[in-house]
């Protein structure tokens, strides 16, 4: 594993993290204090989207797996199949931030917080796997 691969690892980890937590507060705390203020309203206003917020949190979470699981395989060896979950898993974040920016360019500061680290992570792991 080169050094642009280490740095794709630690931008995938750092984007999986952050998916983590936005599936917690999704999933679990849709209506709590944290939830609310990443993502506006109250909890009132939150209350009759805590369905979809929970759905919305497991593919979150998935995304997140997929990437750790990629890790794991990437620094047991296996350089094709982890390479291709972290793509595949950082490549998706990054799309639906790309997504969130393109239905509405209001939310283009929270697209950025969400697509920075993901971003960053397939840029390095492609140099990696070119280079």
């Amino acid at each position: 594993m080169n050094t642009f691969m280490i740095i794709a690892s630690v931008f995938a980890f750092l984007a999986a993290a952050l998916h983590v937590l936005i599936a917690y507060m999704e999933m679990f705390a849709w209506e709590g204090p944290l939830a609310r203020k990443t993502f506006g309203g109250t909890p009132e206003s939150a209350r009759p989207f805590a369905f979809y917020a929970y759905n919305q949190g497991l593919y979150n979470g998935f995304l997140a797996i997929e990437v750790f699981v990629g890790l794991a395989v990437l620094f047991l060896g296996h350089v094709a199949v982890g390479s291709a979950l972290v793509l595949a898993g950082t490549a998706s974040m990054l799309c639906a931030a790309l997504g969130l920016v393109l239905k509405d360019n209001s939310f283009a500061t929270a697209s950025a917080k969400q697509g920075s680290l993901p971003l960053l992570a397939v840029i390095f792991m492609v140099l990696g796997l070119v280079l």
